[in-house]
């Protein structure tokens, strides 16, 4: 039985048990007796108001003491998160009022989605900071893209070597990485020198365990202000977050 299958019957045995249906039985028939399963369906027969609310009522605490977690995260992780690193990757204006954070792979198609509505809002804004994230979480493929971005940093095309790959619509292997490279004006030996530098490793560790420690799950997934923001979000819902955080 799963973790959530057994916290739903442990609901509604409470519940039963609360309106006087049967005894609380013992753990083990809680975990899967007879017993239980003609209690459960009597409860919902008679009473299901009380197992939705009970579910609600657990749904909501759950995310209660997640949305803590990840508070207490970003806290710990503000130095790191915003960007203030020596090898922080940030864009926009480095001495803007409010920092947005997006954590992004590659061949991440929600990332592509979203990539020109992003640049767009933080260029019109002005007053923005661009913490670039890079997490490569579908593959090697992903991870040869990231490993050449960083590296693209030395030649000082980081921005625009980014968005090409962004734009890339196609397979996005390791051949096709370094033909974008090239057209974007990179000298390709240099940059398959410079991705392999330890330092490059050790700054996609860093964000793994960062992405890993405030509960991300996926890409894209942005940060502004103190909101986590898992998903794909449009210019509207992005300037929205950056005037709440603005308001503090």
């Amino acid at each position: 039985m799963s973790k959530s299958a057994a916290a739903v019957l442990a609901i509604v045995a409470i519940a039963a048990a609360a309106i006087g249906l049967y005894a609380l039985p013992s753990r083990n028939a809680a975990m899967g007796g007879g017993g239980l399963d003609r209690a459960v369906a009597r409860v919902l027969a008679e009473r299901p108001e009380l197992i939705i609310g009970a579910i609600q009522l657990a749904e909501t605490r759950a995310r209660a003491g997640q949305e803590a977690r990840a508070r207490e995260a970003l806290a710990s992780n503000e130095r790191l998160l915003l960007g203030h690193g020596d090898d922080a990757v940030v864009l926009g204006n480095p001495a803007g009022d409010v920092t947005v954070v997006e954590f992004f792979d590659y061949r991440c198609p929600y990332c592509k989605r979203v990539a020109d509505g992003v640049f767009e809002t933080i260029a019109a804004d002005g007053k923005v900071r661009l913490v670039m994230k890079e997490w490569p979480i579908l593959g090697p493929d992903s991870l040869f893209a990231s490993r050449a971005a960083l590296a693209s940093r030395k030649q000082g095309k980081y921005a625009e070597f980014h968005r090409a790959l962004m734009a890339e619509r196609g397979a996005l292997g390791e051949q096709a990485v370094l033909s974008t490279a090239a057209r974007v004006g990179l000298n390709v030996e240099q940059l398959a020198r410079d991705m392999m530098a330890p330092e490059i490793e050790a700054h996609l560790r860093q964000n793994h365990a960062l992405a890993r420690s405030i509960g991300l799950e996926g890409t894209p997934a942005f940060v502004v202000g103190r909101e986590i923001v898992p998903g794909a979000i449009d210019a509207g819902a992005l300037k929205e977050l950056i005037a709440r955080a603005r308001q503090g």
